[in-house]
């Protein structure tokens, strides 16, 4: 898993999550222009978004930035009102923080790659969900902070709900990978579809693309509907 991966993740988490939850008692995440960011939250509201190497903090109408490469965990979290020392977590895979006084370094390269992962991820999964049906039903898409993946359920009556998602690599795949995880232990049809403990997935090699990401999905549901 790379470094600008892990550096990334902690700032999401640790700042980003961890501010929203303080003021609202939530911690998702969105894909936005060029990275991620909060959506709207508190009665300003504010929007914390990171835009290439820079953390952008809008409140009501104003608005200020700082740099993340050079700048230290603890010093993106003082711009944005974090206290990096209270108690948070957004799930049991929440990265640990780190050393917050060490410099973040970024591959530019890497991140531009990274949020661009994310952003395909969020227009495939808007565009899947869409098209379902009126009988369907979706969660809000999130980029969560636990897992660094960007993802939806899905549900239909006398269907199995079902996780729809991007990640950007972790534990289980180094590797950027799309995934379908149903909630049951249903896997019909093909058995070498689903090729994963949690249901079924392909790395970003083989689903570079939107098209071939909503066949996958596609694929799955097709399978799903005739259990």
């Amino acid at each position: 898993m790379s470094s600008t991966r892990s550096e990334l993740h902690r700032v999401a988490a640790h700042v980003l999550g961890r501010r929203r939850f303080d003021v609202s008692g939530h911690f998702g995440l969105r894909a936005s222009p060029g990275g991620i960011a909060t959506p709207a939250f508190g009665p300003e509201p504010e929007v914390l978004r990171i835009s290439g190497t820079e953390l952008v903090r809008e409140v009501g109408t104003e608005s200020s930035q700082v740099g993340l490469a050079g700048s230290t965990l603890a010093d993106v979290a003082h711009f944005a009102d974090v206290d990096l020392e209270s108690e948070y977590s957004s799930g049991p895979n929440t990265p640990p923080v780190g050393s917050p006084d060490v410099p973040l370094r970024f591959d530019q390269g890497e991140l531009a790659e990274l949020v661009a992962w994310f952003d395909l991820g969020w227009r495939v999964l808007d565009t899947c969900t869409t098209r379902l049906g009126e009988h369907w039903t979706s969660s809000t898409i999130q980029l969560w902070p636990e897992h660094f993946d960007v993802g939806t359920a899905v549900s239909r009556k006398d269907f199995p709900s079902t996780n729809l998602g991007f990640s950007s690599g972790d534990a289980f795949s180094p590797d950027p990978y799309v995934y379908v995880g149903p909630w049951g232990p249903e896997r019909p049809g093909d058995p070498e579809f689903w090729n994963a403990p949690f249901g079924a997935y392909v790395t970003k090699e083989l689903a570079p693309d939107a098209a071939s990401a909503l066949d996958f999905f596609r694929t799955a549901l097709d399978l799903l509907s005739k259990v």
